[in-house]
C-alpha cells in the first residue's frame, strides 16, 4: 500500500467514526482511533504518523520495542497502547514503552504492574480486559468476576484504571458484548470503553466506545505469518 493510500484510509476511517458518533448523538471528538500497527514494519507506519495520527496499538511487547522507540523519537506526541496479552516477565518493558495497557486481566499481572509503576514512577493508563464471551482460549476476566477484580486493581494495587476492553467472539452479535461491557463500566464508574475493530467499530460507537481498535481498514491486509521450520 502506498503512503497516500494509508493517509486516505485514515481519513476515511476518521470520517466514518465521526459519522457514527453523530448518528449516536455522541459529542465530537469523544471517540479515539487506535490504529493497530501490529506486524507492520516502521516504514509502513510512518505514513500514518506523517498524516498526523498519534494513537497506535501493538499486540506484542518485543515487537513494539523493536520499532517504536525510534518512531517515538521522531514523533514525540505518539501514544502507544498495548492491546495484546501481557506476560508478567515483560511488565518492565511494557510500563516503559506504552502509554496505555488495555489487557489487565489477572491479579498476578496487576500486582506486577503496580510494583513496576511504584518502582519507576511511570503510570500508563490501565484497562481491564473482560472476556465477555467467556471463551476458554481467550484472555480476560470473566464478567461475573469483573466487579471484584476492578475493585482490587484500584484499591489493593492502586492501578490507574481508566476503563474496560473486550474482544467479542467472531461468530456472535457484537452489540450484545458491547452492551455488557458498557453496563459493567457504568456500575463501576468507568468512562473508558475500548471496543470495536475494523468490522464492527461503528456498532461499538453506538454502544459507547471511547476507543476503537482499527488495523486492516487503515494499513491494509496483513501479510501472512512466516512458516516456521
Amino acid at each position: 500500500m502506498t503512503d497516500i493510500g494509508i493517509a486516505e484510509n485514515l481519513n476515511k476511517v476518521k470520517h466514518r467514526i465521526a459519522a457514527a458518533g453523530t448518528e449516536a448523538g455522541r459529542e465530537a471528538g469523544s471517540v479515539t482511533l487506535v490504529a493497530v500497527s501490529k506486524t507492520w514494519h516502521a516504514g509502513h507506519i510512518r505514513p500514518a504518523l506523517d498524516a498526523g495520527h498519534v494513537t497506535f496499538g501493538e499486540n506484542r511487547v518485543q515487537e513494539a520495542a523493536g520499532k517504536w522507540p525510534e518512531l517515538k523519537a521522531d514523533f514525540p506526541d505518539t501514544r502507544l497502547h498495548l492491546i495484546g496479552p501481557l506476560q508478567s516477565n515483560k511488565v518492565g518493558k511494557a510500563v516503559a514503552l506504552f502509554n496505555a495497557i488495555e489487557t489487565v486481566d489477572r491479579p498476578k499481572l496487576a500486582r506486577a504492574l503496580a510494583h513496576e509503576m511504584d518502582r519507576t514512577g511511570s503510570r500508563p493508563d490501565c484497562f481491564v480486559q473482560v472476556n465477555t464471551g467467556e471463551e476458554l482460549q481467550k484472555a480476560g476476566i470473566l464478567p461475573k468476576e469483573a466487579d471484584s477484580f476492578i475493585a482490587a486493581c484500584r484499591d489493593d494495587f492502586g492501578l490507574p484504571v481508566k476503563g474496560l476492553m473486550c474482544i467479542p467472539p467472531m461468530e456472535e452479535e457484537p452489540s450484545l458484548h458491547f452492551a455488557l461491557l458498557a453496563k459493567i463500566a457504568q456500575r463501576n464508574g468507568l468512562s473508558g470503553l475500548s471496543m470495536g475493530m475494523s468490522h464492527d467499530y461503528e456498532i461499538a460507537i453506538e454502544f459507547g466506545a471511547t476507543l476503537v481498535r482499527v488495523g486492516t481498514a487503515v494499513f491494509g491486509q496483513r501479510p501472512p505469518a512466516p512458516v516456521r521450520g
